[in-house]
């Protein structure tokens, strides 16, 4: 696992896109990582061949955990056996510094076949190597149901057929929640994080579902079985309770008939419509970390909101006279929110409390600006990248730092480093046409601009010679949304009050 920011210890694969036996390209997109800051696909760290994988999607390591092995064109004509260490030969081992300080992994066992019934029961086989403790798997007791586990590592689908084959066979014991232990038979329940949180949400202990994985491991399609199975008055296996029998995972094939899989629409969870009303969606890692923060921030701040008018026609103008030559010269269109950012950034500096976060009984006000750009991931989720200190860029500079963030954000090629250190944030939902937006305050700053929508409105115009007249201008409003406990609505009102006079009337020219 790289280190993929200084904050960042751990991480979460959500999909490989390489099977074990592929051929890998140095560079080349391998698998797909989830963090507590950002998702981001990480590209291969030599060429050969994929001979190993020892970290399964869904699973949470530490930074420095040795994922997989890739072998060169000399070593790849079979994968490594299991418990092979990672650095022998000329493989090359995708972790963080090395695979030296990487724990050994246990062998995992194949799953049983089903019993012949015409033979007699057979003896107690001695096995050949000790038996591994069950701490050692990282199993906890499962004498309640389980409560689940943090939310940072569950993917937002079950594992593709193809890929997730090699990797359950090779991937490590999971870590410590990452199973349960059936209470009586002993028996250690692997789940995955998605799994995890199935059960713990709709409060089902895993010893009631019967696994149809590989091993007898519990799916995402075993549970949501289960849960429509209950809703359409089926007769599931009943829910144990301490101390109980319950379905062993890995059970013969003479045990109950597992839940038929989910064929599309379901009942969600907690719902008592009927059967096929609904459809249960779990949370994306992306969505549930914007739900938890922006949940959080209504809980932590005093949010007010004040909006005012403002006339962007000094803006548009620059951008009819010269937008074609800032085309040419840079690949991409001059929009309005590069205007916006810099007359944002201008205005903190004269209304400097507004770029500051609350402290104990204290307002810490920053010396630098690092404004946060909210970036749309095609509908799927929402992030905030960084412009680090904006107050020294000109509109030109503020259009390529916002330009190559939002690419690199929806590519998934932006590091942790770049969504920290914010200190206000500005969003613009305006290319939809909204009229006024209500932001929330991303934490731990107390203030958000929403630049909406942009028309072409008559306007009253004052001419040289002191008389009024009504001219077509391009017309928006701005709103702030603000911490209350930071400053008082005077104060916020004039600072955007100031954004728009400086939309309005600053020399834009001169910044191109």
């Amino acid at each position: 696992m790289p280190q993929l920011g200084e904050t960042v210890t751990e991480g979460t694969i959500t999909r490989w896109f390489k099977a074990v036996g592929d051929a890998v390209a140095r560079d080349e997109p391998l698998f797909e990582v989830s963090t507590d800051k950002v998702d981001s696909e990480v590209p291969a760290p030599a060429a050969g061949t994929l001979a190993e994988i020892r970290v399964g999607e869904g699973d949470t390591v530490d930074v420095g955990t040795v994922l997989a092995v890739i072998a060169d064109g000399a070593s790849s004509s079979a994968p490594p056996a299991a418990g092979s260490s990672a650095t022998s030969g000329p493989s090359s081992a995708t972790s963080g510094p090395s695979a030296a300080g990487s724990v050994p992994r246990a062998p995992v066992a194949p799953a049983p076949s089903p019993p012949d019934p015409a033979a007699p029961p057979a003896a107690p086989a001695t096995p050949a190597a000790p038996v591994t403790p069950a701490a050692s798997l990282g199993s906890v007791a499962a004498s309640a149901p389980s409560s689940g586990s943090p939310t940072s590592s569950e993917p937002s689908e079950p594992s593709a057929p193809s890929a997730n084959g090699a990797a359950e066979a090779t991937a490590p014991a999971p870590s410590a929640g990452h199973g349960a232990t059936n209470g009586s038979t002993g028996t250690t329940l692997l789940l995955s994080p998605v799994v995890r949180r199935l059960l713990a949400d709709n409060h089902i202990d895993p010893a009631s579902v019967v696994g149809t994985g590989p091993g007898g491991r519990i799916t995402r399609s075993d549970v949501l079985g289960f849960i429509d199975a209950q809703r359409s008055g089926g007769q599931p296996a009943p829910l144990s309770e301490p101390g109980t029998a319950g379905v062993a995972i890995g059970a013969p094939a003479s045990a109950p008939a597992p839940a038929p899989a989910r064929s599309g629409a379901g009942l969600a969870a907690g719902a008592d419509l009927g059967v096929g009303d609904d459809e249960l969606v779990p949370f994306t890692n992306i969505r549930r970390r914007t739900a938890e923060h922006m949940v959080r921030s209504k809980a932590t701040s005093a949010h007010t909101l004040v909006v005012a008018e403002a006339d962007f026609e000094a803006v548009e103008q620059v951008r009819r006279s010269a937008g074609e030559r800032f085309r040419a010269e840079e690949g991409f269109s001059l929009t309005y929110l590069p205007f916006v950012a810099r007359a944002t950034v201008e205005a903190l500096r004269r209304w400097p409390n507004l770029n500051a976060s609350v402290g104990d009984d204290a307002l810490i006000v920053h010396r630098r600006i690092h404004l946060a750009i909210a970036v749309d991931l095609a509908f799927e989720g929402l992030v905030a990248p960084v412009v680090h200190d904006a107050d020294d860029l000109s509109v030109r500079g503020m259009a390529r730092r916002i330009r190559d963030l939002a690419t690199r954000a929806r590519s998934k090629r932006l590091s942790p480093d770049d969504l920290t250190g914010g200190t206000f944030t500005v969003t613009n939902p305006g290319p939809f046409g909204t009229l006024m937006t209500g932001p929330i305050i991303n934490q731990p700053q107390v203030g958000i601009v929403s630049t909406d929508g942009v028309k072409r409105r008559p306007v009253a115009v004052a001419l040289p010679d002191g008389s009024e007249a009504v001219a077509i201008h391009s017309v928006g409003l701005l709103s702030l949304t603000w911490d209350h406990r930071a400053v008082d609505g005077a104060y916020a009102a004039a600072f955007v009050h100031e954004v728009a006079e400086l939309l309005s009337t600053h020399d834009w020219v001169a910044e191109l």
